[in-house]
């Protein structure tokens, strides 16, 4: 018997919390792994013990036609990176990585193509996260190395956007 790939192991458990998500758009998943140990897991969705936009049955954003990745001051989303830092200690975040995967909300497709919104770039730099796997196909992955691509590319620089 061939087992899994670890990176892969990871990305499936990432892509396992994305079945907790409560966005009517996108479900994202996200693992932090410290010394091949799960620290912490999150998937988007409302604050704690406000309602959800499923539990709503509907969504601002997709009332008001915006497009994914704008307006994320209407979301009533904690994004799944978040989520996840948020739910580690400190010293569990320096130098771990994280696990992100991407699945569309009405279809269930795997979405690949997917990374982290500048504001979730922001708090993985600053958790002190050293590499972020996504999740592009079954078995297949893209990988940041957050200090060469978002650190020193710093892509809130005017003339620095990709």
């Amino acid at each position: 018997m061939k087992r899994r790939d670890k990176v892969n192991y990871y990305l499936d458990i990432a892509d396992t919390v994305s079945e907790r998500s409560t966005c009517m758009r996108l479900h994202y998943g996200a693992i932090i792994v410290q010394s091949d140990e799960i620290v912490a897991t999150g998937y988007n969705g409302a604050p704690r013990g406000r309602k959800n936009c499923s539990e709503l049955g509907s969504c601002v954003r997709m009332k008001m036609g915006i497009p994914s990745g704008e307006r994320y001051e209407l979301c009533r989303s904690v994004h799944a990176e978040a989520n996840a830092i948020i739910s580690a200690a400190r010293r569990e975040t320096i130098g771990a990585d994280l696990y992100l995967a991407c699945r569309d909300a009405a279809t269930g497709e795997l979405l690949g193509g997917r990374t982290s919104c500048s504001m979730c770039r922001r708090l993985i730099i600053n958790a002190g996260i050293k590499r972020v796997f996504i999740r592009e196909t079954g078995d297949e992955y893209s990988v940041v190395d957050v200090e060469k691509d978002w650190i020193e590319e710093d892509d809130s620089l005017p003339g620095n956007h990709e």
